[in-house]
C-alpha cells in the first residue's frame, strides 16, 4: 500500500471508521507478524502472539497523532512489543508448565554456590551454561517464577552496575536492531518509486552511483542529489 492511501485510512481509523480500521489492521499484519516471531517458543504459541500483537497494533490506530509526523509502523512497533511482553509476564509465562519452575529452581540453587565459592553474583551467560540452559531459557525460567523487577535495578548488593539490563545487553541490543530494520523497511517502502530502485541498486546491491545511474538511464549527479533527498526523508520519517 502506498504512503497515500495508509494515510488516509489513518485519518478515517482515528476518526472512528471501523472499516478503515480493519483495513489498516490487516495492510499492518506483516509488521505484527514479525515481531510476534521474535517471542516464538517461550510459551506462547505464535498464533496467540499474532492475535496479542493486534491489540497492541489496535492500541496505536487508536492514539496515533498525525500531526507528529512519524512513521505509524515505527509509532505502532513499542505497543505491539508491550502488548506481547504483557500477555508473556501476566498471562502466559506465569501459567506455564512445571518445567519452568524445575529450571529456576536450579539455576537459584547453582546461583547461591557459585557466589559461595567465588564471591560474586555470576552473569546470566555464566549461570546458563552451568546448568545447561541456553542464556534464554534461563530467563525465561526466572522470569516465570519471579515479581517483575526493573531493568535498571542493582542484582548484586556488591556491584551495583550488575543489573539485569547490563546482563542481557547483547540480546536487547540484537532485538533494538530488528526493530529498526523492520521501522526502516516500513519507512522506505513509503518512498517513491525512484527513491526505492535507488536504495535497492546502491545500499543492497551494493552499486556504484555510476553504475546505478546507468542502470536507471538517469548520470551520477542525479543519483548523488536524490541520495541526499533519500536520507533526509528517511531522517524525517524515523525522526
Amino acid at each position: 500500500m502506498d504512503y497515500a492511501k495508509n494515510q488516509i485510512l489513518l485519518e478515517k481509523a482515528i476518526q472512528g471508521d471501523e472499516k478503515a480500521t480493519e483495513e489498516l489492521l490487516q495492510t499492518n499484519l506483516g509488521l505484527v507478524r514479525s515481531i510476534a516471531l521474535r517471542f516464538k517458543d517461550r510459551g506462547v504459541e505464535y498464533d496467540d502472539l499474532i492475535q496479542i500483537g493486534s491489540i497492541g497494533m489496535l492500541k496505536a490506530i487508536k492514539s496515533f497523532d498525525l500531526t507528529k509526523g512519524t512513521v505509524f509502523s515505527t509509532y505502532a512497533v513499542p505497543l505491539i512489543i508491550g502488548e506481547i511482553r504483557k500477555y508473556m509476564r501476566d498471562d502466559g509465562l506465569i501459567k506455564v508448565s512445571r518445567i519452568y519452575k524445575q529450571q529456576s529452581a536450579i539455576l537459584m540453587k547453582e546461583r547461591e554456590k557459585y557466589i559461595f565459592e567465588n564471591g560474586c553474583e555470576p552473569h546470566i551467560e555464566e549461570l546458563s551454561a552451568i546448568c545447561g540452559l541456553s542464556v534464554e531459557e534461563a530467563i525465561l525460567a526466572m522470569d516465570a517464577t519471579s515479581t517483575v523487577i526493573s531493568l535498571s535495578e542493582s542484582l548484586s548488593n556488591e556491584d551495583e552496575s550488575f543489573t539485569l539490563e547490563n546482563t542481557l545487553c547483547d540480546e536487547n541490543d540484537d532485538f533494538e536492531r530488528h526493530i529498526e530494520h523492520i521501522a526502516l523497511s516500513q519507512a522506505i517502502s513509503s518512498l517513491p518509486p525512484l527513491w526505492r530502485k535507488i536504495v535497492t541498486l546502491r545500499y543492497l546491491k551494493e552499486y556504484s552511483q555510476q553504475e546505478t545511474a546507468r542502470i536507471l538511464g538517469l548520470n551520477q549527479v542525479k543519483i548523488s542529489r536524490e541520495e541526499k533527498k533519500i536520507f533526509a526523508e528517511l531522517r524525517r520519517l524515523l525522526s
